[in-house]
């Protein structure tokens, strides 16, 4: 009998931590949207807290360091790895959204400090919300510029 309660609990205690796991692994997963899927929603993205992923148009930056007021437009990328890596990998990708004028894109406000890395061709993944203006108002700006990155590899490579 003793052996039973010790087996239930121990159920219970193993169910409880499961379900935490997976609660939180649920809650903290974002899903990315593109440029074009954002697009798409329309009206029904207005006010909706997303994630967006684009390529920086360096040419339309703009920072107004007296109201810390960051505005920038990005242009669509594709959402998948493999198919980012079959157009010849992120750089490519990047440079072939920023020298694309047809490309559809979208314009960003962001309330902060100018990162480091906002320069043309960057990836930026941001976190907000898309006004009725049609502008994404960013709450969160993530930024990665893999040319930088690139030019380390042959170094790292040879040094092993």
């Amino acid at each position: 009998m003793q052996r039973n309660k010790f087996i239930i609990g121990g159920v219970f205690i193993l169910a409880a931590v499961v379900y935490l796991i997976a609660s939180s692994t649920q809650a903290s997963a974002e899903y990315f949207m593109t440029v074009d899927e954002l697009n798409a929603e329309g009206s029904k993205a207005v006010n909706k807290s997303v994630r967006l992923s684009g390529a920086v148009l360096g040419d339309t930056i703009q920072y107004d360091a007296s109201t810390l007021t960051l505005t920038f437009d990005v242009a669509h990328v594709p959402g998948d790895n493999a198919e980012i890596e079959a157009q010849g990998g992120l750089a490519a990708v990047l440079h072939e959204a920023a020298t694309d004028p047809a490309r559809a894109h979208i314009k960003v406000v962001y309330e902060g400090v100018m990162p480091d890395l906002l320069r043309n061709e960057a990836q930026a993944i941001m976190t907000g919300r898309l006004g009725e203006d049609g502008v994404f108002h960013a709450e969160e700006l993530l930024l990665k510029c893999p040319t930088k990155y690139e030019e380390a590899v042959p170094e790292q490579a040879s040094s092993n």
